[in-house]
C-alpha cells in the first residue's frame, strides 16, 4: 500500500537517497529542505518552521503517514544548534497532529553516533529545558571560541536529539497515540555534509581513527535509507524510543557493554 513520507533534509545526501528509495518502492514523498525541494524553508528558523507546517500541511491535504526528520549541519556554528535540535523537534512535534488519520504513523529522526562523543554540557542543558535562546548563546560561546569547543557543538546537538526522541516516545502523544518514534544514528556516512572526511584516503584514514567501522567501513546514504524505510513501515510496530546505531561497530567498540 501506498504511503505518504515527510522527509526533511531532501534535497541530498541521506534525505535524497532515503526519498529516492521510497519513491521506488511506489510511496508518495513530500520532501523538505533549503532549496530544491517540494517545500524549501529554512528550519533554523521559527517562521521558516512554521512555514514547514503549513506547506506539508498544504501538499499532504492533511494527512501523512510517516515523518523522517533528517535536517542538519555538521559545522560547528550555532547554526548547527537550530536546525539540528530545534529544527528537528520542531518537524516531529509541528507535523504530529498529520500522522493521527494513518492507520499505521511512524517517526523518525536522523541523530549520529558522534552522541557518544563528550558533551558541552551547558549546551546539552539548555537544549534539553528547550530553551533555544540559551542554547543559541551557548552555541555561538563554543563557534567563537573554535577548535575543540566549537567542535563539540555536533555531538551534543546530537545527544540531545536522542534524550529528546527517549523522554517523549512512550508519552501519551506518541506511544499513546500509536505512533512509534525512534532515531538512527549513522557512523560515516558518504555525503555531501561529509566530504572533507571522505574525499581522500587521507581523510578516510584520520576520520576511521575516531570513529572506527570495523564492519565494511564508510557507506553509502542508501543503506541508512534502508534502516529508515523499515523503521517508518507497516512492519515496525513495537518500537519505541530506540536510537538505532548503522555505524559498523562504533557503538561496540566506544561502549562495549557499558550500558548492560
Amino acid at each position: 500500500m501506498s504511503r505518504t513520507y515527510v522527509i526533511t533534509g531532501a534535497a541530498s545526501g541521506i534525505g535524497k537517497a532515503t526519498a529516492d528509495l521510497l519513491i521506488e518502492r511506489g510511496h508518495r514523498v513530500i520532501g523538505v529542505d533549503l532549496s530544491g525541494s517540494d517545500v524549501n524553508v529554512d528550519l533554523t528558523t521559527a517562521d521558516g518552521r512554521a512555514e514547514m507546517i503549513s506547506g506539508v500541511t498544504e501538499h499532504s491535504g492533511g494527512s501523512i503517514d510517516a515523518i523522517i526528520a533528517n535536517a542538519g549541519l555538521a559545522t560547528p556554528t550555532a547554526r548547527t544548534v537550530a536546525v539540528n535540535y530545534f529544527g528537528a523537534v520542531a518537524t516531529l512535534e509541528g507535523l504530529r497532529p498529520l500522522l493521527l488519520g494513518s492507520e499505521a504513523p511512524r517517526a523518525v529522526a536522523t541523530v549520529s553516533m558522534a552522541s557518544l562523543f563528550p558533551s558541552d554540557e551547558a549546551l546539552l542543558t539548555a537544549l534539553l529545558a528547550g530553551d533555544e535562546v540559551a542554547a543559541l548563546h551557548r552555541g555561538a560561546e563554543l563557534e567563537a571560541a573554535g577548535g575543540d569547543a566549537a567542535n563539540l557543538i555536533y555531538g551534543t546537538t546530537k545527544a540531545g536529539l536522542a534524550r529528546w526522541i527517549r523522554s517523549q516516545a512512550a508519552t501519551v502523544d506518541w506511544a499513546g497515540a500509536g505512533i512509534p518514534l525512534n532515531a538512527v544514528a549513522p557512523g560515516v556516512v558518504e555525503t555531501p555534509m561529509t566530504e572533507r572526511f571522505t574525499s581522500t584516503p587521507e581523510a578516510r584514514e584520520v576520520i576511521l581513527q575516531q570513529v572506527p567501522m570495523p564492519l565494511n567501513g564508510i557507506f553509502a546514504p542508501r543503506d541508512v535509507g534502508y534502516l529508515l524505510a523499515w523503521l517508518t513501515s507497516e512492519e515496525n510496530a513495537h518500537l519505541c524510543g530506540q536510537v538505532v546505531f548503522i555505524d559498523g561497530g562504533s557503538d561496540v567498540i566506544i561502549r562495549g557493554d557499558s550500558i548492560w
